[in-house]
């Protein structure tokens, strides 16, 4: 999903006089930019002031239900051994109950999800011509923002409260492409960190199938999860998430 396939380099040249030629000098970057649509469960826990902790287990058809609005794609750079990726999710979900209590009030939760991540990396010297393994470091910022509004079934009144929670993590980890021919390839990501710097430890790892169908398209389809475990504060301030965001994705990539 997030990595490119070879590609022609960009060329540029000039001649000094119209009867003499210089060599074509190439740029050595190769680029890809990406969207995906990675069908998300949530399962977990998640614990909130001195409330007990509660279970999650959201399945991707809830989430679509709730789905206000979604954006995620990725950006990869490589020039010769080294590479940049970048990849963006961000979801806003929100949801509309009636409590089955007296005056039957109303609650509404909206909840938003951003996760970005910026890595660099270094290619080994495998001497594999159809593999490139590299290993990366970089970090994971997430930001969680709850907020919740109870309205009176018999009074113009409501309350309302909001919760954000963000960290960012040290990841390190490893990137691979394998070209199984010259259409059909595999891509894998595997990285740990927190380290107790933002979370206590988060992790993720996906692994894809994907076709070039032409030298600037590509599709790709695999599945990817995102281990959290990140808690903050303690009594009527405490948080806890301990999560696994997982599940398929389909997505579309861009080489030039």
């Amino acid at each position: 999903m997030l990595f490119a396939a070879e590609a022609d380099a960009a060329d540029y040249g000039a001649s000094a006089q119209p009867t003499e030629e210089k060599p074509l000098i190439e740029s050595g970057w190769e680029f890809q930019a990406t969207l995906y649509l990675w069908a998300t469960a949530l399962t977990g826990t998640v614990g909130i002031g001195n409330l007990p902790d509660a279970d999650v287990d959201i399945s991707f058809a809830d989430i679509l239900e709730d789905l206000d609005a979604a954006v995620m794609g990725a950006f990869l750079a490589k020039n010769g051994d080294w590479l940049f990726l970048a990849d963006l999710v961000y979801s806003d979900l929100s949801t509309r109950t009636t409590l089955n209590v007296a005056n039957s009030p109303t609650l509404k939760l909206s909840q938003t999800l951003l996760i970005a991540s910026a890595v660099g990396g270094y290619e080994l010297p495998l001497g594999h011509p159809d593999l490139d393994l590299s290993v990366t470091a970089g970090v994971r910022y997430q930001r969680l923002t709850t907020e919740t509004t109870l309205k009176s079934g018999v009074f113009p009144i409501s309350v309302e409260t909001d919760i954000t929670e963000d960290w960012v993590d040290p990841v390190v980890g490893f990137l691979l492409h394998y070209d199984i021919n010259d259409r059909w390839f595999v891509n894998a990501i595997a990285d740990v960190g927190g380290f107790g710097v933002g979370s206590q430890f988060t992790t993720q790892g996906f692994l894809t199938v994907g076709y070039n169908w032409t030298d600037t398209v590509s599709t790709a389809f695999g599945y990817r999860a995102l281990y959290t475990d990140y808690e903050s504060g303690s009594g009527a301030n405490r948080f806890e998430y301990e999560t696994t965001l997982h599940g398929p994705f389909l997505s579309i990539g861009i080489h030039f």
